[in-house]
């Protein structure tokens, strides 16, 4: 006997205000960039620099941020969705992960051979410059903070191991990029000015090293909070040991035979419930499983079991 759904769930997970947002810091960190790739050729800083060509690819991954935003609500009426289309977003997210990858890759290998074969560098001209790219950055994180809830949280991994999967992953993965753009002009400051004042010339490859690092562990916090939602890839989530507990709460002579449960949304969860049973009824299981406001799609399958 199976329960099925009486009728599609589709879910509305359209953000007007982060798509909003995420179109404005693509626009702001692009005219950024141009102006830092360019000073940092001009006045040979491999900081700046490198904030300028991390701003690029920032700028990229924005772009497909926001064209990610686009496309689910593009196709947000599509049928051939099953659940919507928040995995576009979700994939959005993961491909700006893999940017922040590449941009990582590219500050240290600059670095390095920065480090290696210094270069005097303009202090005066660039400091300035580099100043402006941080305010941009700060500009940039609050507008992304006011599209969405709880940004602050967002870049710590953790969280999407507690209850709070709620998270928008493509405006995470935004947010994250404008952090790490935000840190590494922080660095660049820090190394120009202690190669102005100081005489510190090695601070400017080890800051973009240090940099490298940084942006290194963020991006690959993301790419695997993303990837395990586009592999669903989360049967060790919360929800998943609570629908056991549940379950196992049942009369004794229902055995759980089989169970899926992945991520169909922001917070949203489906779930397949497969069991042996005597007298329980699918009504009963679905009634049982619906004190789990994040079930919204249950199907349940129970075999008759003779006593």
């Amino acid at each position: 006997m199976i329960a099925t759904p009486e009728h599609d769930h589709v879910f509305d997970i359209r953000n007007p205000l982060a798509e909003q947002r995420t179109r404005q810091v693509m626009w702001l960190t692009a005219v950024m960039m141009v102006v830092e790739i360019i000073a940092g050729t001009v006045l040979n800083s491999m900081a700046l620099l490198a904030d300028g060509w991390h701003m690029s690819s920032h700028a990229l991954a924005l772009g497909v941020s926001a064209g990610a935003y686009a496309l689910s609500r593009r196709f947000a009426a599509d049928r051939r969705f099953a659940f919507g289309t928040w995995k576009i977003e979700v994939l959005g997210g993961y491909t700006s992960a893999v940017f922040l990858m590449g941009v990582a890759a590219y500050m240290g290998l600059e670095s390095v051979t920065r480090l290696v074969h210094p270069t005097p560098i303009q202090f005066d001209e660039a400091i300035p410059i580099a100043a402006v790219g941080l305010v941009v950055n700060v500009v940039s994180a609050w507008l992304l903070s006011i599209g969405g809830h709880d940004l602050g949280h967002q870049h710590h991994h953790h969280a999407e191991a507690a209850h709070g999967h709620g998270h928008d992953l493509n405006l995470r993965s935004a947010y994250i990029h404008v952090v790490a753009d935000a840190a590494t002009s922080v660095l660049a400051i820090i190394a120009l000015v202690g190669g102005r004042y100081l005489g510190a010339l090695w601070l400017d490859p080890v800051m973009g090293l240090a940099g490298t690092a940084l942006v290194g562990s963020w991006a690959w916090s993301l790419l695997r909070t993303s990837g395990r939602v586009l592999l669903d890839a989360e049967m060790d989530a919360p929800v998943v040991e609570e629908v056991r507990e549940l379950l196992g709460a049942l009369p004794e002579d229902v055995v759980l035979r089989d169970l899926h449960v992945w991520r169909v949304g922001k917070g949203k969860y489906a779930c397949i419930v497969s069991l042996t049973a005597v007298d329980v009824t699918p009504a009963h299981v679905r009634e049982r499983l619906s004190v789990h406001e994040e079930l919204v799609h249950v199907t349940v399958e129970v075999e008759r079991r003779v006593a």
